[in-house]
């Protein structure tokens, strides 16, 4: 028993890194075996889900398992060659079948590709007969269970109307933080950021003593209060006020939505703009973060409504339940507002950090370049490609200013990709203004040192500088 459970476990490995070539090189170095030819019944002679990448990447990977389980390398290569001659021998097969290529199919697409190196094995090892028989019985459910799950997680379509390119490590990141049956079991698929953020970091601040005061001080948000000029604002949207929240967290901390709807008191502006992180973990149920955002929402006194996009907390599947309680989405889209003849565009990109799946050419596809445009992004990491769009204005949060910083308010980390100038207020790029928010909320851990949250009031203003 415990061969049959070596070899199926082995097979089951080199079936496995095709699949995970794509999850981490996606349509990279993604060349057809069959170069797109077809058959002499007009049909492709493979299909293009198998790739030489798939076959290149198993022949080491297979030599590598093999050598770890305490066999010769070279028998794992011809394995792992056997059992990809095996899978093009299947796709053959069901193309000839007229079978759609990536479509699943019990037991052929598991046969050929076991059996090949199980014939090779039985002669190296040695294997009896009843053993290779329970290898095969063994693998085909087992590989066709994880072929399931593996189209489901790659090659699923996204929601409807979702403007954004899909790849496969976007359905994997999706899968893990947002998968809802997962819900138990998200804490174990994101372990990492679990045993740092709720293990290590509470532990650090709780035996220093300092736990209970960045609570403290994660509840003293402060209202900062802006202004921007610019020569090519409308003049009809002269000390035209903007409410920016972003990174709220609602769900992390006690108090806070209290906090937020006291410091909004007798707060009133033209539009208000959500950027981003509702949720407290990158993991988890979203229904706690939901149930204070409907509090919060209907203490924001705004003339033009409330407009938001996804931060890196967030799960698309939240879209709905935003817009039910009244935050427009911005997902890779722009939002026209007008005054008489005169308009600016706000264009909100998806997350640019995490899920990369920010698309500022989708985004400023009915803007005029001509016209004034609010870019909102969750984080500073797509502030190069708002200005080759020709944003005005760059608005964004993610970083929380550092959330821990140094007693001069110099942050530890920004969890940033783009330049430090970027982490935290206001900052310039080829003409372009970005401002930075420290954030209202806190996330990982609850706690703020030297770096104190905020909510923007951002006042727009016709002319230049120094008027």
């Amino acid at each position: 028993m415990p061969v049959i459970i070596q070899v199926v476990t082995l097979l089951l490995c080199v079936n496995f890194f095709p699949p995970l070539a794509d999850l981490i090189w996606g349509n990279r170095y993604r060349y057809p075996v069959d170069g797109g030819r077809l058959w002499f019944d007009r049909r492709p002679i493979f299909g293009s889900h198998k790739t030489i990448r798939g076959i290149l990447v198993s022949l080491p990977g297979g030599a590598a398992v093999f050598l770890l389980s305490g066999l010769p390398w070279w028998v794992g290569a011809v394995a792992a060659l056997l059992a990809m001659a095996g899978d093009l021998l299947s796709s053959f097969i069901k193309r000839r079948l007229n079978i759609a290529s990536g479509k699943a199919i019990v037991f052929l697409d598991q046969l050929f590709e076991c059996l090949f190196p199980v014939l090779f094995l039985a002669r190296v090892l040695p294997l009896g007969a009843g053993q290779a028989l329970m290898i095969l019985l063994c693998f085909i459910p087992i590989a066709h269970c994880g072929s399931l799950f593996w189209n489901y997680i790659l090659y699923r379509p996204p929601l409807d109307g979702y403007p954004r390119l899909i790849h496969s490590t976007v359905r994997l990141r999706e899968w893990r933080s947002c998968h809802v049956p997962l819900a138990r079991w998200q804490a174990l698929c994101n372990l990492t950021s679990f045993l740092s953020n709720q293990l290590f970091l509470t532990s650090f601040f709780k035996i220093t003593g300092l736990y209970e005061k960045g609570v403290r001080n994660t509840l003293d948000i402060r209202l900062e209060e802006k202004t921007f000029r610019f020569a090519s604002l409308p003049q009809r949207f002269d000390h035209f006020r903007l409410l920016l929240l972003t990174d709220l967290h609602l769900d992390g901390l006690a108090g806070l939505t209290d906090e937020l709807i006291r410091r909004l008191t007798n707060i009133e502006v033209d539009l208000c703009l959500v950027g981003g992180d509702i949720r407290m973990q990158t993991y988890g149920p979203i229904a706690p973060c939901m149930r204070q955002l409907r509090r919060l929402l209907p203490h924001i006194r705004s003339r033009h409504g409330a407009l938001g996009i996804l931060g890196n907390h967030d799960c698309i599947e939240m879209t709905p339940d935003f817009e039910e309680a009244g935050l427009i989405m911005l997902i890779n889209d722009s939002w026209r507002i007008d005054k008489g003849e005169e308009r600016i565009w706000l264009v909100g990109v998806d997350d640019p950090h995490y899920y990369k799946t920010h698309n500022a050419e989708q985004a400023f596809r009915d803007v005029r370049a001509e016209d004034f445009t609010i870019f909102l992004a969750h984080s500073p990491e797509a502030y190069q490609t708002a200005a080759e769009h020709g944003a005005d204005l760059y608005l964004c949060g993610h970083t929380h200013g550092g959330q821990i910083c140094l007693p001069d308010g110099k942050p530890v980390l920004t969890n940033s990709r783009a330049p430090r100038f970027t982490a935290a207020g206001n900052w310039q790029y080829r003409g372009m203004t970005g401002y930075t928010s420290r954030g209202a909320g806190a996330s990982s851990v609850p706690l703020r040192f030297h770096c104190p949250g905020e909510i923007t009031l951002i006042t727009l203003r016709r002319g230049m500088e120094g008027e």
